[in-house]
């Protein structure tokens, strides 16, 4: 008969066991350090399993509670105390990913602190179930009181470019492309940066960004493929505060972060309006100076932007493309880089680009040749200021099929590598050219801001983007990404 000690002991054991929780393979578990029934869980087996913690409560550094797993079979809660195959997940940034095999499963312990805090737990056999996701938000301008964001690209398009011998160029037009059956479930959270609990100073875990109040209303949301990265959610946000800074998250599935990325709102004195979801033109989401247009969302579109500028557009997209067609595309090749698609990528690009003027404004704490810029990761970094060019009322628009415009403005100039690329893409026979950088370049283009051109006439690349994640615009790229 064994000793009544050990049956206590065995007895206890077995209770513990039976009164953990399982976490159920590729799922989580949302609870509070209040009402835990127990302090441990048990892990389901995987070969390689991905094990996710997630605060949801409190700001940055707060949480004293720990969180500890082993893949070892014990009736011993892992805990500080250490002890074989026992690791503590880390929740930087209230973020915690463990990596590992787990043949028989394994436990996770909480060893609580003394706050009352909301928590998730999730594990996974295809990668971390919560996460923080390194491709950003895109910004896509702003007005007094609205702005144009875009989720993280999704559901990539197949491009197949065509071949010999039915080289069949797809002629621009006025229809979009289907969006897709389904697609991920983004939320956006965006709030003043100088709030204050700015939303950074928070767990920066999509459970905790997500629980948070967002400023302005949403107008409009939709489905956008803006490129070859994919389908995006596209919002247009109304209700803002004039010349205002404001973070912006993407919570997707309510388990994934992506962000924060940071904008502008203009001055009261900004006039032009938005214009975006354009078939023909799908990168072009930005202010433009037309008069503002007699819609619900005050938001160009396909369906309400003049059609004396977007019939000569599209023209010009399908006179080039019939051009290019004259060439033998799918038998001889004229660059072992680039193909006809790819001209017809990059010209539609530079095209749309330049047709379409993008409304810029001066920042009030830019000086008259750069500024500095405190980045999170704490370095300073010098900036160029945006490549402005003043319109005077009524001064003839650069493309001639926009009419003046009815007060002044300043026109943020075309970065001179979307012509570069155009250029390199096309065969010479099209007699495609760009301006020289060592004479007059720079009275139509942003020179040298992103790609470093030598020349007199340059900043030798010192921004190396379009734009940046903290809502700094340089030059006009028809749509480009973050930093």
């Amino acid at each position: 008969m064994l000793p009544e000690t050990l049956i206590w002991l065995l007895n206890a054991a077995l209770v513990l066991a039976q009164s953990r929780q399982q976490v159920a393979l590729n799922s989580f578990l949302s609870l509070n350090t209040q009402s835990l029934s127990s302090s441990s869980f048990l892990l389901p087996s995987a070969s390689n399993l991905s094990i996710s913690v997630a605060l949801c409560s409190g700001n940055l550094g707060s949480a004293t509670t720990r969180f500890f797993v082993t893949n070892a079979s014990t009736t011993v809660d892992p805990g500080p105390q250490g002890g074989t195959d026992v690791f503590e997940i880390d929740v930087g940034n209230g973020l915690g990913i463990f990596s590992g095999t787990f043949p028989n499963g394994g436990i996770l312990a909480v060893d609580k602190g003394d706050e009352s805090l909301s928590f998730q737990i999730g594990a996974s056999d295809n990668g971390p179930l919560l996460e923080t996701l390194e491709t950003l938000p895109l910004f896509g301008d702003s007005t007094a009181n609205q702005v144009l964001l875009f989720s993280p690209p999704f559901d990539p398009p197949s491009i197949s470019d065509p071949s010999f011998p039915n080289y069949t160029l797809p002629i621009p037009g006025l229809d979009a492309p289907s969006p897709p059956s389904s697609s991920p479930n983004f939320t956006l959270v965006i709030a003043p940066t100088s709030a204050s609990t700015p939303l950074t100073s928070l767990q920066q875990t999509a459970c905790m960004i997500s629980s948070q109040t967002s400023s302005g209303r949403i107008a409009n949301q939709s489905l956008w493929l803006r490129d070859s990265d994919g389908w995006r959610t596209q919002w247009i946000l109304e209700g803002l505060n004039p010349q205002t800074n404001y973070t912006a998250y993407v919570v997707q599935d309510s388990t994934k972060l992506s962000g924060p990325i940071y904008f502008t709102t203009k001055t009261p004195a900004f006039d032009c309006p938005l214009v975006a979801s354009l078939p023909y033109c799908p990168k072009i989401s930005y202010a433009i100076p037309l008069a503002t247009p007699q819609t619900d969302l005050s938001v160009y579109d396909s369906r309400s932007i003049p059609s004396s500028i977007s019939d000569p557009l599209i023209g010009y997209l399908r006179n080039f493309t019939k051009s290019l067609s004259t060439f033998a595309c799918g038998r001889d090749y004229y660059s072992p880089l680039q193909t006809c698609a790819d001209c017809q990528r990059e010209y539609q690009t530079w095209l749309c680009t330049i047709s379409f003027p993008r409304c810029g404004e001066a920042s009030p704490s830019a000086s008259a040749s750069s500024r500095s810029l405190q980045r999170r990761n704490g370095d300073q970094a010098v900036l160029a200021v945006p490549a402005l060019a003043s319109q005077s009322k009524g001064d003839p628009s650069r493309n001639s099929n926009f009419p003046a415009f009815g007060s002044s403005y300043q026109l943020l100039l075309p970065c001179i590598e979307t012509c570069f690329a155009a250029d390199r893409a096309c065969p010479s026979f099209l007699g495609f050219g760009c301006p020289d950088v060592n004479y007059n370049a720079n009275v139509s283009y942003a020179v040298g801001f992103i790609d470093k051109i030598k020349t007199t006439k340059e900043r030798s690349g010192l921004t190396g983007a379009a734009q940046d994640r903290y809502g700094n615009v340089w030059c006009n790229s028809g749509g480009g990404d973050p930093l």
